[in-house]
């Protein structure tokens, strides 16, 4: 499940799909803030995975409070995408995700699109772990990365 703050997040976040969609890994997306809309994030967080979630991708810009707070109310993986401010081109959503107290762990991905993406591949890569088919279509994917990048300079 992909989560972010606001609406205004999604051109970061739907490149966590990218990978996803590619992997053919089912998955969804809503806006949950952690400051709009309490009630909804902490509902979400504490049934996501009574409803069959089982790694949950946060974006979150500028305090960037949702992946923590979702991983103070979940049990499941959270992955953390810092997405770009105007404030500090995303440097403070960076920092305000990775100061998380001592028994709240949440995986924190690089600022912005290139995050997003990678979030979706370590989501892939976490659920692959319990999904043979899943692993294999990864050793696929990893392998055509690898035959995309050329070995001689023209």
């Amino acid at each position: 499940m992909i989560v972010m703050g606001s609406r205004s997040d999604w051109p970061t976040m739907q490149n966590a799909t990218l990978p996803l969609t590619q992997l053919e890994v089912a998955h969804a997306s809503a806006v949950v803030s952690a400051h709009r809309t309490p009630q909804r994030m902490v509902d979400f967080a504490s049934r996501a995975k009574e409803a069959g979630t089982q790694v949950i991708i946060a974006g979150a810009g500028g305090s960037a409070h949702l992946p923590g707070m979702i991983a103070a109310l979940s049990p499941l993986p959270v992955i953390a995408v810092p997405v770009e401010s105007k404030f500090m081109t995303g440097l403070d959503s960076l920092l305000s995700i990775v100061q998380m107290p001592k028994g709240v762990a949440v995986a924190t991905q690089a600022v912005g699109k290139s995050g997003a993406f990678n979030a979706g591949l370590m989501a892939a890569q976490i659920l692959s772990l319990a999904d043979a088919e899943l692993a294999r279509r990864l050793e696929t994917w990893r392998e055509q990365q690898s035959d995309q990048v050329p070995f001689e300079v023209e």
